[in-house]
């Protein structure tokens, strides 16, 4: 057991060095289409909440 582990972590080693000797270790993903309307959904649900808890306490200050 401890051979294998030994194994990977030597394997995994390797790996790393090899990425960080390479110029560019990764492509780097635009979101998708579908990301970008999930964060967007998620951002207008927050207002919203925010929006309904401002209008509950209509003589309070308003929440920032």
């Amino acid at each position: 057991m401890a051979i294998q582990l030994e194994n990977l972590v030597e394997s995994i080693k390797s790996k790393v060095r090899s990425l960080k000797k390479s110029k560019k270790p990764y492509v780097k993903m635009d979101k998708s289409a579908s990301v970008k309307v999930e964060i967007r959904s998620r951002k207008a649900r927050k207002l919203i909440d925010k929006t309904l808890k401002a209008a509950d306490r209509p003589g309070k200050k308003q929440i920032p």
